[in-house]
Formats: structure tokens, sequence, C-alpha cells
């Protein structure tokens, strides 16, 4: 494969972006896997949990820009912008949804005396994930993107 067509290119930022979070999925239902002691398949798709995919993906994708285009750079200050916007409502916003969600669950258990399925189904409480989530999980996007880079100059070069 000719990997100069991906090398400093959108490509590489995209590639970087994508794979950080299927790997840190991964990560997820392995880390899962070994603590709890079953495989739980869920965690390939559910929010929240160790390490955030969500602030991986978006360091991921700002480290590329900056490898790429310069961390002085317009195109670097955009990246960095909205990795900040996303990490924290990973970390604030959707993380107090899920603190709402298991409270209101909680409510419909003791107060209304009902099962859940029968008050339209247990509300999603894994939502958001806590500060040290995201950042082992932006710390591992730097790592990862800077991998890849160091690795396309490689088969280039």
């Amino acid at each position: 494969m000719d990997f100069s067509l991906i090398y400093n290119t959108g490509y590489e930022v995209i590639f970087v972006a994508f794979s950080v979070i299927i790997v840190a999925q991964i990560i997820k239902f392995f880390g899962h896997w070994i603590w709890k002691r079953n495989a739980d398949f869920r965690m390939f798709t559910t929010t929240g949990g160790m390490p955030s995919s969500h602030a991986a993906g978006v360091v991921g994708l700002s480290t590329s820009v900056g490898l790429i285009r310069g961390f002085s750079s317009i195109e670097f200050a955009i990246a960095l912008g909205y990795a900040f916007i996303v990490m924290y409502d990973a970390a604030g916003v959707r993380r107090a949804a899920g603190r709402q969600a298991a409270c209101l669950n909680r409510i419909i258990m003791d107060v209304y005396k009902q099962e859940l399925k029968e008050a339209g189904g247990k509300l999603k409480e894994l939502l958001g994930h806590t500060p040290l989530q995201v950042f082992i999980g932006a710390l591992f996007g730097i790592i990862y993107a800077y991998c890849v880079h160091w690795y396309l100059i490689r088969m280039v070069g």
C-alpha cells in the first residue's frame, strides 16, 4: 500500500480520529472483561467507561491536525476548541444526565413501587465520564496520533 497518499493529509486525520475511537472501545471491552469477569459485547457500543473514546477521538484528531498543519495553526486551534467542548460535555453535561437517570430509576422503583419495564423501561445511567476517564482518553488520543504519524513517516520515507 502506498502510505504517501495518507501521510500528512486529511486522510491521516480521519483515520486517526475514527480508529482511536474503535481501539478505545476495544480497550473498554477487555477492561470490563478483566475486571468484571464477563464478556459484555455491549461495551463496544456504549458510552461511558474507561478510557473515554470521545476524548480519545477528538484529541487524536486535534493532535493529528497539529502534527500536519502545526500547533500554531488556525486549523489546530479550531480542532482543539472542538475537543474541549466535547470533553467538557462528556465529563459534565452527560455525566450529570446519567446521575439524574439513576435517581429517576430509583424514584420509580421506590416511590411508585413499579417495575421499570412497566414505567417505560430503565433510563440509561452510564452516559458520561469521570474527569479521570476523560484525561486518560485524551492522553491515549495524543499517544495514538503520534504513533500513527511516526509509523507513516517510517513507511513513506
